[in-house]
């Protein structure tokens, strides 16, 4: 099979390689998007049926394009995400091709670019933007064994409450995902234990503003650098019945069983870490020092926004806090099911260059590895807190096509000989 030679290639036609190639198109640089599955496709098949974004829609989505029949203030569906994507992929005329799987990609030995391997023939590029994202390996500790008899899935592959076998559920994880499947399922009906781990802890809304809007106007979207240990600690937030403040007093006082980190399993017995009351305080902690920053923020801009004072009241930590269990029989609990909301790795495997260190993590400044011509897109902190969501891909992109840009031009030039 032919080799095709293309300018750039960007690998992946999520929301980050659509606006890649939406801002290479604009800097007039050749390209071509491939994509294994579909457009979005972890939007479509690895998030559980009810999921609908973290922001409401006037901030979850990308600078360029409103959602079409959603207010402002609501929150979009993972399905209207879906169409949103795939619409606005046609409007910028993206040159996707999907169905694609890259294999490989090396050097090519003795001239710049490099040769892409792929499921549907070669390629090669100049230039490759990897925009494979964040979630790219599920992980799933191993710390239950499959003989166990238990029901165990990564939260990418569950749906709804209707999916698990009848009995008790056990939730790994108090991120986003952990909080809002534990809570989904309490509301089946189901009898839940939720494992916690470090997370931070937002409101939902202050003195009648939306959280978005708070970490906006206090500088938190553009945060340069994590605090020591923040890169990987998940933010407890929720948009799912109109948005509501993840507060796992309430989430313990509705039926659910807080417990801590899983530690260990032997012989049909759960054990859990110390600690579960310092894990609460700590996500208690980032949410009374936000609400005091914005407090701040109101009086030094003079702004006219109501008081909330039912928002600094915190309830008596739940006797299951106060009184943690540490160990816990599965079957006399009734848990037929654990689902691991425990996070993603990188997977770039494929990378045969020195971009990736190591121990699998990519390589770059603000996207740009140390491989010249392989660049990163929509990976958390690229440059800021908002570069892997989608109302901060789009600056990334544009930064990583100026200069692909830049570097054409000193690669074209030739020195005038008179």
């Amino acid at each position: 099979m032919p080799v095709e030679h293309i300018e750039a290639l960007v690998v992946g036609a999520g929301q980050s390689g659509i606006v890649a190639s939406e801002h290479l198109t604009a800097y007039g640089i050749p390209h071509v998007v491939i994509e294994r599955d579909r457009i979005a496709e972890r939007w479509r098949s690895e998030r559980w049926d009810s999921l609908v974004a973290n922001g409401p829609s006037w901030h979850d989505r990308l600078p360029e394009k409103e959602y079409d029949g959603l207010s402002s203030e609501e929150f979009a569906s993972k399905d209207t995400i879906v169409e949103y994507l795939e619409d606005y992929a046609r409007e910028v005329q993206v040159p996707v091709r999907c169905g694609v799987d890259v294999t490989s990609l090396r050097c090519l030995p003795g001239e710049s670019g490099y040769r892409v391997e792929t499921s549907d023939g070669d390629y090669q590029a100049r230039f490759v933007i990897v925009a494979t994202g964040p979630f790219q390996r599920a992980v799933m500790p191993n710390v239950v064994p499959a003989s166990s008899g238990l029901y165990q899935i990564h939260s990418k592959d569950y749906r709804n409450p209707k999916q698990l076998p009848e009995g008790g559920v056990l939730v790994v994880g108090s991120g986003s995902s952990g909080a809002q499947i534990a809570n989904e399922l309490r509301r089946s009906g189901r009898q839940v234990h939720l494992s916690m781990s470090a997370h931070t802890r937002p409101p939902r809304t202050y003195r009648g503003r939306d959280i978005v809007w708070w970490m906006g106007v206090l500088g938190i979207w553009d945060q340069q650098t994590p605090s020591a240990g923040a890169d990987h600690v998940t933010l407890a937030l929720s948009g799912a019945y109109g948005g509501w403040t993840v507060d796992f007093r309430n989430l313990a006082e509705s039926g659910i069983t807080l417990v801590g980190r899983t530690a260990a399993y032997d012989a049909g017995t759960l054990r859990f870490a110390d600690g579960l009351k310092k894990t609460i305080a700590d996500g208690d902690a980032f949410y009374l020092k936000l609400l005091a920053d914005a407090d701040a923020y109101v009086d030094r801009n003079a702004l006219d926004l109501p008081q909330d004072p039912d928002a600094w009241v915190l309830g008596e930590m739940p006797r299951c806090v106060s009184d943690p269990i540490r160990e816990l029989d599965v079957h006399e609990a009734g848990i037929t099911s654990i689902i691991w909301a425990t996070g993603y790795t990188y997977d770039f495997g494929w990378l045969h260059v020195d971009a990736v260190d190591e121990n699998g993590q990519p390589r770059h400044e603000r996207g740009i590895s140390p491989e010249p011509g392989i660049y990163f897109v929509g990976l958390p902190w690229l440059s800021r807190r908002s570069s892997s969501f989608l109302c901060g891909v789009s600056g990334d992109a544009r930064h990583i096509a100026e200069q692909i840009s830049v570097r054409r031009r000193y690669l074209a030039h030739s020195p005038r000989t008179s």
